[in-house]
This record gives structure tokens, C-alpha cells and sequence, in this order.
């Protein structure tokens, strides 16, 4: 297998990955929280987690994906804090939880497909795993490290941080966490006030409940990951993925859980994505930029200039190294539409190439640049860096300025297929599918061919007024020895 560095937060710093079994890696990616329609800040983590899936597949890994889907009574950060989500959207539409869990989780998958976001190996639902969780707090109970109060069981975080340390992940110590930890209305049965929920007592009034040892009530919202990914990757396991937003307190807390359970640490390297914002601030219903990815597709947004195709989306995520801060604007998502646009005629351009007796370029060097970017942390920029590089190339060979072998070709287009479809997950949505959804290019072939007639019989007038017609609505024409070309501007 080739060698390949990913990032490793725990450890801060970048390691050669060395899965537990040569064959069969390990990954649990946390899914959403199926409240609400899905929005731009899902994109980002599906579409990292994608590029790790589809690149460890294409060195020859079997791996298994697990995705997970929140669908019961947790809270967004912790059990004692605020309404369930999910049981308040049913309450104010007056239906049960698990429909809105059912409609939200479809609109998720859907999006996820437009997105080109392959499914996971399993999704599994934390509403059909609660034994498993009784189970794991069961556990931690046994190895001393929760206690019972009034029907909710609780995490003893200052016990744990004695003999483990509370904070590792996220690099915090327990004196800053009791600092900057807020007393809350409801948590007398807390021993501290920063011990969270492993099993939270319902109330009267919650809907979603299922009975335990302690109480009839509902996990708390660390616990479903901890519970889910031992049940189906083991006790060790190789990756952990989520996003920034994560890391404390779920994942802070899931590392703790997990190895008071246990007895050791479960995933060898956690990994995760960073944020986008939009025009640099957070994305927020209060802010008002809050996005649905239905609402960049269809446009039908105050702040969005247009709609933006799911391969643009893509494609605008990928364009950022998956760890740096990905800041959203109508003018960065159309020039990812123009870049997008430019590679897909590179490749389209790369077909027409006829096969000459030499090569002026060497086409190993794409591959090279590709693979070794890919294996540096997942560096998605630069193989687009490299792609672009040799779209410029292909296009001087088809202006009969470079020139290839048919074996030279063929290696060239296997390359792009690689990275390009199986690895970057991209795909060229003018082109016909389904029945031919693309009307633009065939209108936009009539309209040159046309030009290329009034040129044959020197109408200079007509050829003029319909490539300036064309470039007036954003469309570059390209002449060639043999033709014509065009691209989005």
C-alpha cells in the first residue's frame, strides 16, 4: 500500500497512517442531527469524509464507512440543556418524532447524492441502538468512572481526568474547563457542573423515551457515537472524522466515555474538517446567512447573487485544503463555477486529441503531482493545482501546439479518470444525462456552427454578432485551425 501523512488532532501533527488491519480500514464519520433541512455546514464534512473514503478505496483498501444519523432525545450540547430538537420540530408540527426523523434524513440523503457524496458502508440510526448504549453506560458505570442521580446517570469527569486526562483532544485542561463552564438551571443532580449526561431521566412532557436500569429516558448525545462505533468497528478502530465544531465537547467527551469503558483509547486517529463561514462570520439563522443546500441550488436565497449547481459546491470545497477555513461568497462560488467549468472543456478537449507518432509532454507527471498531493494530508488543492496545469497543456495540444502517443493518451485519460470522477467525486453535469438535461451546450453548438457557416462564407458581420452575443451572456469562443471551442467566463 502507498505511504500517506493524515493530520491526527489528537496528537497534533501529521502521521504516516497505519491501519490496525492492512486490508480492512476502520472509519466512523458523525452524521447529522435530522432536525432541519440540510445547509452548507453539512456539506463540508461529507464532502471531506467522501474524498477519505473514495482515496483509501482507490489504493486497494476495503473500508468499512460508518456514517451515523441523531434521530433521538439528545440535546445539541448537552442532555440537560434546553428542547430536544427533533421532538420540538414534531411538537410544532404536530407529528411524531421519527417522521421528522424519517423526512429530514431522506432530504439529507438526497442532497448528499446531488452532492456526489457516496452512502457510507452502514448508517446507523441512534434510535435503533439504545440497548447498546444501556449497555456501554453500564460499563463506565461498573468501571467507576459515572454515578447515579435521581434517574440520570452522569460522567465523572474530575475521577476520569485523575487517572486519564479530560481535555486531550481539545486541548484544554480541567482548571480552564471549570473556569468557562456556565452554571445551568436543572443540574443539582450534577456532582460538578461540567459532568455530562450518559442516560438523562425524561421529563413528563418528552416525548422520546425508552426504558433502562435507571429511569424510562433517553441517552445523552455523546454516548450514540461511542456505542455505535465499538458495535460495528470494534474496540480499536482507525479513524474518527467530524467537523471542528465537534471536537469539544462531543468528541472530548466520546474519548472519555470510550476509554472509561474500555480501557483504552478506541479510534488511533481522529480527524477533522474546519468550518465555513460566509463573508467571515459563523453561519447562523440569528445572522440571517444561514443556507440550505436546496437553496443554493434553486438560488432562492436574499444573499445568493444566482443558483449554483451541486458540482460547484463540490468542487468550491475541495478548492480549500479540508483544514483551513472555508469562507463562502458569491464571488468565490463563481469563480469555482468558471474553474469547474474550465477543467470539464480541458477534459472534453483531451478526448478530441488525435494520437501522434511522439510525445512533447511527459504524462507521468500529472500522476505523480496527484499522488503525492493526495498523500500529504489529503491535499485536494493541489491535485486540482496539477489538473489545471495540464488542462493548459491539453488545450495547446489541441491547438496542434504539443503532442502525444496513443499510449501517452490513454495514460493521460486514465490519470484524469482517477483523480478527477473516482477520487475528487466530480462530474461533468453539462454533460447529457438522464434523457439530456443539458440544453445549454447543444444551443450553444447550434449557434457556433452557424458562425463557423457565416465564416465559410465571409458573412463577417453575423460571425461578429454571434460571438459577441455569446460573450455578452458569459460565453468565451475560442477559435482553433480546425474549429471552435468555448468555455463559461
Amino acid at each position: 500500500m502507498k505511504t500517506i501523512t493524515l493530520y491526527n488532532t489528537l496528537t497534533r501533527r501529521k502521521e504516516t497512517f497505519e491501519p490496525i488491519n492492512e486490508e480492512h480500514v476502520g472509519m466512523y464519520v458523525c452524521g447529522p442531527t435530522v432536525y432541519g433541512d440540510p445547509h452548507l455546514g453539512h456539506a463540508r464534512p461529507a464532502v471531506t469524509f467522501d474524498l477519505l473514503f473514495r482515496y483509501l478505496q482507490s489504493l486497494g483498501y476495503k473500508v468499512r464507512y460508518v456514517r451515523n444519523i441523531t434521530d433521538v432525545g439528545h440535546l445539541e450540547h448537552d442532555a440537560d440543556e434546553g428542547e430536544d430538537k427533533i421532538a420540538k420540530k414534531a411538537r410544532l408540527e404536530q407529528l411524531e418524532p421519527m417522521e421528522i426523523a424519517h423526512y429530514y434524513t431522506e432530504r439529507y440523503h438526497a442532497a448528499m447524492r446531488e452532492l456526489g457524496v457516496l452512502s457510507p458502508s452502514i448508517e446507523p440510526h441512534a434510535s435503533g441502538h439504545i440497548i447498546e448504549q444501556i449497555e456501554m453506560v453500564k460499563r463506565i458505570l461498573d468501571a467507576g468512572y459515572a454515578y447515579e442521580s435521581n434517574g440520570s446517570i452522569y460522567f465523572d469527569v474530575e475521577k476520569y481526568n485523575r487517572d486519564y486526562h479530560y481535555g486531550r483532544l481539545s486541548g484544554r485542561n480541567l482548571d480552564d474547563i471549570v473556569t468557562n463552564t456556565r452554571e445551568l438551571d436543572g443540574q443539582s443532580d450534577k456532582h460538578h457542573s461540567y459532568d455530562f449526561a450518559l442516560w438523562k431521566r425524561a421529563s413528563a412532557e418528552h416525548i422520546m423515551r425508552w426504558p433502562s436500569p435507571w429511569s424510562d429516558g433517553f441517552p445523552g448525545w455523546h454516548m450514540e457515537c461511542s456505542a455505535m462505533s465499538t458495535k460495528y468497528l470494534g474496540e480499536q478502530f482507525d479513524i474518527h472524522g467530524g467537523g471542528m465544531d465537534l471536537m469539544f465537547p462531543h468528541h472530548e467527551c466520546e474519548i472519555a466515555q470510550s476509554t472509561a469503558a474500555l480501557g483504552k483509547d478506541s479510534a488511533r486517529y481522529w480527524v477533522h474538517n474546519n468550518m465555513i463561514t460566509i463573508n467571515g462570520q459563523k453561519m447562523g439563522k440569528s445572522l440571517g446567512n444561514f443556507i440550505t443546500l436546496e437553496q443554493l441550488f434553486t438560488g432562492n436565497h436574499p444573499i445568493l447573487a444566482q443558483a449554483y449547481t451541486p458540482m460547484t459546491i463540490r468542487f468550491f470545497v475541495l478548492q480549500a485544503h479540508y483544514r483551513s477555513t472555508l469562507d463562502f461568497s458569491n464571488e468565490a462560488l463563481q469563480a469555482a463555477e468558471k474553474g469547474l467549468d474550465r477543467l470539464m472543456k480541458g477534459i472534453e478537449a483531451l478526448a478530441k486529441i488525435k494520437p501522434a507518432d511522439h510525445s512533447t509532454a511527459d504524462v507521468t507527471e500529472l500522476e505523480r503531482r496527484c499522488s503525492e498531493a493526495m498523500a500529504d494530508d489529503l491535499n485536494s488543492p493541489m491535485v486540482i493545482s496539477a489538473l489545471f496545469d495540464w488542462v493548459r497543456i491539453i488545450n495547446q495540444a489541441a491547438e496542434g501546439q504539443q503532442t502525444f502517443t496513443a499510449e501517452d493518451l490513454a495514460t493521460l485519460k486514465a490519470t484524469i479518470d482517477l483523480y478527477v470522477f473516482n477520487i475528487l467525486g466530480l462530474r461533468n453535469e453539462k454533460a447529457a444525462e438522464g434523457g439530456g438535461k443539458d440544453i445549454v451546450s447543444p444551443l450553444v453548438e447550434m449557434l457556433l456552427t452557424m458562425r463557423m457557416e457565416a465564416k465559410a462564407a465571409k458573412d463577417w458581420a453575423t460571425s461578429d454578432k454571434i460571438r459577441d452575443n455569446l460573450t455578452a451572456i458569459g460565453i468565451r469562443v475560442k477559435d482553433r485551425k480546425d474549429g471552435y471551442d468555448w468555455e463559461l467566463l
